[in-house]
């Protein structure tokens, strides 16, 4: 198990979906996940050690969009 993969993850979200501003659309979805592997590759990480922790990237941002977006609401759903 990685937990540098976790954590290189973890910042990278906090930095390149939370503070953004991504739609939840599947371009964006499957843009992001090029642009984590490249930026992980980038720092020496690979993406085995991301996919380890997290499962897989893609749902993994698609998730972290979808959290936001509701957050942005104001924690509704709806």
């Amino acid at each position: 198990m990685s937990e540098r993969g976790a954590e290189f993850f973890s910042q990278w979200i906090t930095h390149n979906v939370m503070r953004g501003s991504v739609g939840a659309d599947i371009i964006s979805v499957a843009e992001l996940t090029d642009k984590l592997f490249s930026d992980a590759k980038a720092a020496g990480v690979s993406e085995d050690e991301i996919e380890e922790e997290v499962g897989s990237a893609y749902e993994a941002i698609l998730a972290a969009i979808m959290g936001r977006e509701i957050m942005d609401r104001g924690g509704k759903s709806n």
